[in-house]
């Protein structure tokens, strides 16, 4: 099985090449990725706890699905992907903002992404992949901020960082 490979980035997210995806993270080269966050008709986010299994920040409550795309990938398809891939369902997506940060992992990685924010709405049930998802719940985000700022430990650096994003207030959410 052929390595996954990344689109590498400047830092105003011009394409710069291909680079392979563990690669990049042990190096912290920068590289595109998205965050998708899914609001039901409530107003309340969908989070999910990430599997224990995945290569880096399992078991930390994140956003609802998040990833990179592929070389040749539009980053709205590659965000409908892992929507499905993670969550077991699709719905619309808007891009609401994009932002830039740098984090060193405790597994020797590094995350350095352009991140391409989108937000969408679903009212249903999500069916998750268990070996991304080990669970998933809905949270207004008045008690996520809350519950960041109490326990930000329990959560990926990437939600952490994006729901700090002053963007958020043009949002009607």
């Amino acid at each position: 099985m052929a390595a996954e490979q990344l689109i590498l980035v400047d830092a105003e997210d011009r394409e710069l090449g291909v680079g392979d995806k563990l690669q990049a993270h042990l190096m912290g080269t920068l590289h595109r990725a998205f965050s998708i966050f899914v609001f039901d008709s409530q107003g309340r986010l969908l989070i999910q706890k990430r599997a224990l299994t995945k290569y880096h920040s399992g078991g930390l409550w994140s956003n609802t699905a998040c990833g990179h795309p592929r070389p040749g990938e539009s980053t709205i398809s590659a965000a409908h992907r892992r929507l499905r891939e993670e969550m077991g369902f699709d719905c619309d997506l808007g891009f609401a903002f994009g932002f830039l940060y740098r984090a060193e992992l405790n597994n020797r990685l590094i995350e350095h992404e352009y991140d391409h924010v989108f937000v969408g709405s679903f009212d249903g049930e999500p069916a998750p992949e268990l070996s991304e998802v080990q669970a998933w719940r809905w949270i207004p985000m008045t008690d996520l901020r809350t519950e960041l700022r109490e326990h930000p430990e329990k959560y990926s650096y990437w939600l952490r960082t994006a729901v700090d994003k002053k963007e958020w207030e043009c949002l009607t959410r």
